[in-house]
């Protein structure tokens, strides 16, 4: 993923470099200013259309860190006094304690009064309880256990301050609960997990511990669940690792398999809770439902994280579970870290808005790449798409900067609000109540504005679908779009006006479109006699026989657009086609210069904001009452 950014930052380079000068004349059949179907307005944008989001923007990770609740970790959690520390024996069906702080019943220890507690040996069928009435932290130190019940929940706190469960250096430690639990009566069911909680829990250290939740949930707090350090495994029959008010991960090492939802924080009741907060640390996560799931906000700064949701992109679950890699209800923010995602559906989802400022961040889904409702923000980092559906949807994306790559079956980019009839198993049949089909809660105006940024699409369906207006101020935007006429490499409702970047826009011409006349930028659009098998070169050049454009489709096309900052009017460039091209290539397009540019195909004058060559396509509009874009 490293090299496929710098390979687009050289890509950005060499295309705001590369000059260009007059040349020869041909008739062309060109654009003239108003002539565009669709705008409204000087800008190209009908009137109705807003150009700013009518929501603000997304909140930084500072804000929503303010506005989340403080976790109870504190450095002086993990400090003890050696002198202090209990000694507790676990002997298989006996447990040797001598202290008046602590109860013995058989093989179940309860805890009575905070301090700090070690426990080593084995109990074959047995529980630790925690319930104390004092405001001193109770720190268990796992020193080599290997605990199990036949019963029910195997740590168990019922009331306390706070608890910190340490993992003592070097050591391994198991943790088995029941397959079935026994409850006082019918209306209790809790505890719910191999080790749970009520009130605030920490898991911290350098050892190692393995977590089966037979019965429900692996590692459960009702409060906040702080996991600092460790080797940690966890098997559960539902959800892996849940916090109530929050899961924050702050280091170790953690593997999940778990039949429900991976990492979770599911507080719906108050805003300043239920998220979860990724900081560092290794995560591999297998889910049959989501990986890492938050009633509100989820925010990751820092570490890898690993996930398979629902057995991953290519497995088509029938939509009784939803089963996305990331999911922020409120919202997702990325910031940092590496992300390696397979879900059966979405694989970075929210209701809300999805902000990605920094990070690498890899997908495979089998929906859309990454979803949010009302927004969705790209400020920097490496989005790679490697296949979904749809790649990025929303009702309004903004691309400030960033590498981003996408393969999609459908559409590369859609913007749309409404019902998202998506998820469509291969040969368009529909998934079976499939999660993909998102309900977007949000209404109103649509647009995509791209503002710099390198972007590489391959679509089945559109490169860009936009029901609504597009803006481009800068950037590279490389589309290799569909074979089939109804669809186009560039498809938009309300305009699209261009004023910087470099745009190259290959797919059929049934549908083709350029940039509208509201653009400050000069475009070309060809639309060639049929259609040209993929791997023919086109390349575009000025009268000195300088360089513009070495593109090489990699799908059969019939059309191209062309919008850089080098065209200029009144200049005449020459399109060849054919050739053989040299050096490295992204996406289809050539950094290193052409051999032979093989055979002149015409040449195009520049005399208007948009310059057409050949007939079909939507010609920047399309006609009147006829609807061209799918939500």
């Amino acid at each position: 993923m490293k090299k496929f950014a710098v390979i687009f930052l050289s890509l950005f380079l060499v295309l705001s470099l590369v000059a260009c000068s007059a040349g020869m004349e041909q008739p062309v059949e060109t654009s003239s200013p108003g002539s565009a179907a669709t705008p409204t307005s000087e800008s190209g944008i009908p009137s109705s259309v807003s150009t700013e989001a009518e929501e603000s923007p997304p909140q930084s990770v500072a804000d929503a860190l303010a506005e989340n609740q403080r976790t109870h970790d504190d450095p002086g959690d993990t400090i003890w006094d050696s002198a202090e520390v209990i000694s507790i024996a676990l002997n298989g069906d006996a447990i040797e304690a001598d202290h008046d702080v602590v109860t013995v019943d058989g093989a179940t220890l309860t805890i009575t009064k905070g301090g700090t507690y070690s426990l080593s040996g084995t109990l074959n069928d047995g529980q630790v309880t925690v319930d104390t009435q004092d405001e001193a932290v109770v720190r268990l130190i796992l020193n080599g256990v290997a605990i199990s019940s036949a019963s029910g929940s195997v740590i168990q706190v019922t009331d306390a301050e706070k608890v910190v469960i340490m993992l003592a250096d070097g050591t391994n430690n198991k943790i088995t609960d029941a397959s079935e639990y026994s409850f006082a009566d019918a209306e209790t069911d809790e505890p719910n997990a191999a080790i749970f909680s009520t009130t605030d829990l920490t898991i911290a250290g350098a050892g190692a511990l393995i977590v089966e939740g037979n019965f429900n949930d692996g590692i459960a707090s009702k409060d906040g669940l702080v996991i600092a350090g460790g080797s940690i495994e966890v098997a559960a029959v539902d959800d892996g690792v849940r916090g109530k008010d929050y899961l924050v991960v702050r280091g170790g090492n953690v593997v999940v398999a778990a039949g429900g939802d991976g990492l979770k924080a599911d507080n719906e009741e108050d805003a300043n809770r239920g998220y979860v907060l990724i900081e560092s640390g290794l995560l591999d996560i297998q889910a049959g439902g989501d990986g890492i799931d938050a009633a509100t906000d989820v925010i990751i700064t820092g570490g890898e994280v690993n996930v398979s949701a629902g057995g991953g992109s290519t497995q088509y679950a029938d939509g009784s579970t939803s089963a996305k890699g990331i999911v922020g209800t409120v919202s997702v923010m990325i910031a940092g870290g590496v992300f390696n995602i397979d879900a059966d559906d979405d694989g970075v989802h929210s209701n809300g808005s999805i902000t990605v400022s920094a990070g690498e961040t890899g997908i495979a889904s089998g929906d859309d790449g990454l979803h949010a409702d009302e927004s969705l923000t790209i400020g920097g980092g490496i989005i790679r798409i490697a296949s979904c559906y749809e790649g990025l949807e929303s009702a309004v994306i903004t691309i400030d900067a960033g590498d981003i790559e996408i393969h999609a079956s459908d559409d590369g980019i859609n913007v749309a609000g409404g019902v998202d009839e998506s998820g469509m198993l291969p040969g368009g049949r529909p998934r079976p109540g499939a999660p993909g089909q998102d309900i977007f809660t949000t209404s109103g105006n649509y647009y995509l504005n791209i503002n710099g940024g390198a972007i590489l699409v391959d679509a089945g369906g559109d490169g860009l679908d936009v029901n609504g207006a597009i803006t481009m101020t800068d950037g590279v935007v490389l589309i290799n779009g569909p074979t089939e006429n109804m669809n186009g490499a560039l498809d938009y409702m309300s305009g699209f006006k261009m004023t910087g970047g470099t745009l190259v826009a290959v797919g059929s011409a049934g549908m083709a479109m350029a940039p509208d006349q509201s653009s400050s930028q000069y475009s070309i659009l060809v639309n060639f006699t049929s259609m040209l098998r993929s791997g023919t070169a086109i390349h575009i050049q000025d009268s000195a026989g300088e360089n513009l454009l070495t593109f090489v489709p990699t799908k059969s096309f019939q059309s191209v657009a062309f919008s850089s900052p080098q065209l200029v009017s009144g200049e005449t460039y020459q399109i060849y086609l054919g050739g053989s091209v040299a050096g490295n290539s992204l996406g289809g397009l050539y950094l290193d210069g052409i051999s032979d540019p093989g055979e002149l195909y015409a040449e195009i004058e520049i005399s208007g904001v948009v310059t057409i060559l050949g007939g079909g396509g939507m010609m920047g509009g399309g006609p009147p009452g006829r609807p061209r874009n799918r939500p």
